[in-house]
C-alpha cells in the first residue's frame, strides 16, 4: 500500500492528486492523507508531496473541461471541510469523474459522489451561518476586523460575499484557529494571508474602538426582546453557542 501525503492547501491537494496518477500504483493499492498523519500503518510506504503551482493548475484546468465546473465547485467545497478522508474522497470522486464526464454529479448512489456532496455540503453550511453571524468592529478610523473560529476553512468563501457588500471599506476577516486572515484593502481584490504567532497576539490583543453603530445594534438587539417570550432553547438552535464567542450583541 502507497500512502501519499501533503499539506492541507488546495493547490497541494491538487499537485498530490497529480502525482498519485503519474505514480500509476493503482486505485486499490493507494490511498491520501492530509498532513500530519495521526497514525502510521506497517507495510505503507509513506510519500511526501510538494506543492507545486503548475501541475494543480493542470489538474484544475482537466476538472473543469473533462468534468465541469459545477463539479469543480463541489470538489473546492469538500476540499475546505476538516474531515480527514477528504482527500482521498476528492480522488476517488475524480477517477468517477473523468470516466464518465460531467454527468457524474447525477451518479448520487454512487458512494465517492454521495461523500463529496456530503462534504460540500457541510462546508456551504457553515459559510452561509457566517453570512448571518459574522460581526466587525473598528480597531481604528476607517478599519474593521471580523474574528471567526469555524470547523472548515471557509475564511475566504466568507470574504467573497463581503466584498461583494462592503467593496468601499478597509477590513479583514480573521480565522483565529488556522493564524489565517483574509485583508480587503479599499476599493481593490481580497486576498489571503498567514499571520506568524506574533502577530495574532497582537491582533487578538489590539482594543475595539467605541463605535455607534455597535452601541446602536446592541440597544436594538436588547430592546426589542420580550422577556416573558424568551426561548433559549430555539435561540440556541437558531444561534448556536459555538458561534456566539465573536459577536456583538452576545459580548
Amino acid at each position: 500500500m502507497y500512502c501519499f501525503t501533503c499539506k492541507e492547501d488546495f493547490e497541494s491537494m491538487m499537485t498530490c492528486i497529480y502525482r498519485v496518477w503519474e505514480a500509476k500504483k493503482g486505485r486499490e493499492n493507494v490511498r491520501l492523507e492530509i498532513e500530519p498523519v495521526e497514525q502510521m500503518e506497517l507495510l505503507t510506504e509513506y510519500i511526501h508531496v510538494e506543492m507545486d503551482p503548475e501541475l494543480a493548475q493542470k489538474v484544475i484546468r482537466s476538472i473543469r473541461t473533462k468534468i465541469s465546473a459545477h463539479a469543480y465547485y463541489q470538489i473546492y467545497l469538500a476540499a475546505m471541510s476538516i474531515d480527514p478522508g477528504r482527500l482521498d474522497a476528492i480522488y476517488r470522486f475524480l477517477r468517477l469523474g473523468f470516466a464518465v464526464g460531467g454527468q457524474v454529479t447525477e451518479y448520487l448512489r454512487e458512494e465517492p459522489v454521495m461523500r463529496i456532496f456530503e462534504l460540500s455540503r457541510q462546508v456551504a453550511n457553515e459559510r452561509h451561518y457566517f453570512y448571518e453571524f459574522l460581526r466587525f468592529a473598528r480597531i481604528e478610523p476607517g478599519i474593521y476586523v471580523a474574528h471567526m473560529e469555524p470547523k472548515g476553512n471557509v475564511a475566504a468563501l466568507v470574504a467573497e460575499h463581503f466584498a461583494d457588500r462592503m467593496p468601499s471599506e478597509d477590513w479583514m476577516i480573521i480565522d483565529d484557529g488556522r493564524c489565517l486572515g483574509v485583508v480587503h484593502p479599499k476599493d481593490e481584490p481580497f486576498y489571503v494571508t498567514e499571520f506568524r504567532e506574533e502577530e495574532m497576539e497582537r491582533l487578538c490583543q489590539t482594543e475595539k474602538q467605541d463605535d455607534l453603530y455597535t452601541q446602536m445594534w446592541k440597544e436594538f438587539f436588547h430592546t426589542i426582546a420580550v422577556e416573558k417570550r424568551e426561548n433559549p432553547v430555539c435561540q440556541r438552535n437558531l444561534f448556536p453557542l459555538r458561534y456566539r464567542k465573536h459577536v456583538t450583541e452576545f459580548l
